[in-house]
């Protein structure tokens, strides 16, 4: 098996002893490991496209929720299955597919799981893993401070979303779903998994198999409302309307003036954006437990 090892050597830090030991279990395995080392962003995509002409088996991609987005977003197929190897500091993916946080297990995994396809989202020409969100939060994610990052991890984004908070009034925005209905609300996370920003649940019926994306919308607006929703986040309590409101989408169109948008935890290009549903856009190596919303989907 040819194995094309995608790796972000300063995820979650400095990754490179781990990197070192991955390639040494994937070899132990029975792996031609091909290694590729990231310097700057958009690295893993190029690395990943050029895997798909390259004769791999699959492609392994070592680092953060970032690292796995690019790579992702590289293949863009189901034609190489991709596996992962959690190194960033959050991995909500690796958090919702329960791959294993232990390196050996995740390398065993990554070289002989098996391969399944999920479904992912777009907004306007790039793929998502996670969640599309619009408003407080991406605000608080583009203007985190990188010094304070560094010093304290994901805090950083709580101490940033204090500071929109106190500074910002949230902005009214409108989700235009594919049937023409426009639903108006201070903030939305369209979603194609329950966790967000770790183990804090948002979209608890959201599943990487289900052919639709999950919506939490923030129907009211105000500092309260968002304290309110952030507290039930934080306390682990769900959220309820008239609070939210919850359904489904296939596509829509997300419209605002001076709205912030985040994609998979990374700033994104300001509104009006276009969101659908990619049904087995790719084939993920995953865990046989993951079997979240996925009664009717087998592997491959």
């Amino acid at each position: 098996m040819r194995i094309k090892l995608i790796a972000n050597p300063v995820s979650g830090g400095d990754a490179r002893p781990r990197i070192e030991l991955a390639c040494d279990a994937l070899a132990r395995s029975g792996a031609e490991v091909d290694l590729c080392l990231t310097l700057a962003r958009g690295d893993a995509r190029k690395a990943a496209a050029l895997a798909l002409t390259e004769g791999y088996d699959r492609v392994v991609a070592a680092g953060g929720d970032g690292t796995l987005n690019e790579v992702v977003n590289g293949i863009a197929s189901p034609d190489l299955p991709i596996a992962f190897l959690p190194f960033g500091t959050v991995n909500v993916f690796a958090l919702e597919a329960g791959i294993p946080k232990d390196l050996d297990a995740a390398c065993a995994l990554a070289a002989t799981g098996v391969a399944r396809p999920i479904t992912l989202g777009r907004v306007n020409d790039e793929l998502f893993l996670l969640m599309v969100s619009s408003g407080w939060d991406a605000e608080a994610v583009a203007h985190v401070r990188t010094g304070l990052k560094k010093r304290i991890g994901r805090l950083a984004y709580a101490v940033s979303a204090l500071e929109i908070l106190c500074k910002k009034p949230s902005s009214p925005l409108t989700l235009v779903t594919e049937d023409g209905k426009p639903h108006e609300g201070f903030g939305v996370v369209v979603s194609n998994c329950r966790y967000y920003g770790g183990r804090y649940v948002v979209t608890p019926e959201a599943s990487m198999f289900h052919d639709q994306l999950d919506v939490c919308l923030l129907r009211q607006g105000g500092r309260l409302a968002m304290l309110r929703f952030a507290l039930n986040l934080v306390l682990k309590r769900p959220l309820r309307e008239p609070l939210v409101e919850f359904f489904t989408l296939s596509a829509a169109q997300l419209q605002g003036a001076s709205v912030a948008m985040q994609v998979d935890g990374d700033v994104g290009a300001p509104l009006p954006a276009k969101i659908e549903a990619v049904p087995q856009a790719v084939r993920m190596i995953l865990p046989v437990t993951c079997k979240i919303g996925a009664k009717t989907q087998k592997d491959v």
